[in-house]
């Protein structure tokens, strides 16, 4: 019998790939927020998208979890547009 060196809490590929998306996505939020002018705005967003990825950490429904990075990605494209036309 032989014995995996992986941890028993290893991801999967798919896991880990999923996750790093995740992460991605997570940071560019993130920067984006940081370009917001206004301050009490900047705070709510960031507490905001910092909520949103805490509340939906333990997801592993494969469908839920494409659909938030769908949503997510969503998002962070409607901001980036929003600050684009507020910059210009």
């Amino acid at each position: 019998m032989t014995v995996s060196r992986l941890p028993s809490a290893a991801l999967s590929l798919k896991q880990f790939l999923h996750r790093q998306n995740v992460l991605g996505i997570y940071r560019n939020i993130l920067r984006t927020i940081r370009r917001v002018p206004d301050e009490a705005d900047r705070k709510f967003l960031r507490d905001w998208a910092r909520e949103e990825f805490h509340r939906n950490k333990n997801v592993t429904h494969e469908d839920a979890i494409r659909m938030m990075i769908t949503q997510a990605s969503n998002h962070l494209e409607e901001l980036q547009k929003s600050l684009a036309l507020a910059h210009s």
